[in-house]
């Protein structure tokens, strides 16, 4: 009875594992697919593979996209042919027990140099998609005083004028 016992558990655990190694990999498709979308400038694949209500937070602080404005921004890049090229070097996903609800850290090779997307995905009827998305520029810490300096008045008038 025992053995049984034993037996069940392992079989059980490893299906388990399995069962979240599937769904890792259904997610880094997901991802990898929307980033050759983007690199492709297939406008319809890159929002189609993002929920209606998806959000993109960009480099910029100001770029706080809801799904709508963000495809009002993005067509223009699109329709160009050329989009944006990221290519992720490293993904880490993290999912819910019902695995249906996914979030994840990546570092990108852009054309900003290497970047750090993380983000939200959920799983609407056996697809996932992308809700939610922050893109940020990775910066050494040795050259975050740099940094500061550089964007020090352009960051007081932006709170300036959020104050208001």
């Amino acid at each position: 009875m025992n053995k049984f016992i034993i037996i069940f558990f392992l079989s059980f655990t490893c299906f388990g594992q399995q069962k979240e190694s599937q769904v890792k990999k259904e997610i880094n498709n997901t991802l990898d697919s929307w980033h050759k979308a983007a690199a492709n400038a297939n406008f319809d694949d890159y929002f189609g593979l993002m929920t209606n209500d998806a959000v993109f937070i960009g480099t910029d602080a100001k770029e706080n996209w809801q799904n709508k404005a963000f495809r009002t921004y993005a067509k223009p890049h699109f329709d160009k042919g050329k989009a944006w090229s990221f290519l992720a070097v490293e993904r880490n996903i993290y999912i819910n027990k019902a695995n249906d609800f996914a979030w994840f850290d990546e570092l990108l090779d852009t054309q900003m140099g290497i970047c750090r997307g993380s983000g939200v995905l959920k799983k609407i009827k056996n697809d996932w998609k992308i809700t939610h998305y922050v893109l940020s520029i990775a910066i050494p810490n040795e050259k975050v005083p740099e940094v500061i300096a550089l964007k020090k008045s352009d960051d007081e008038l932006l709170i300036e004028n959020m104050k208001q």
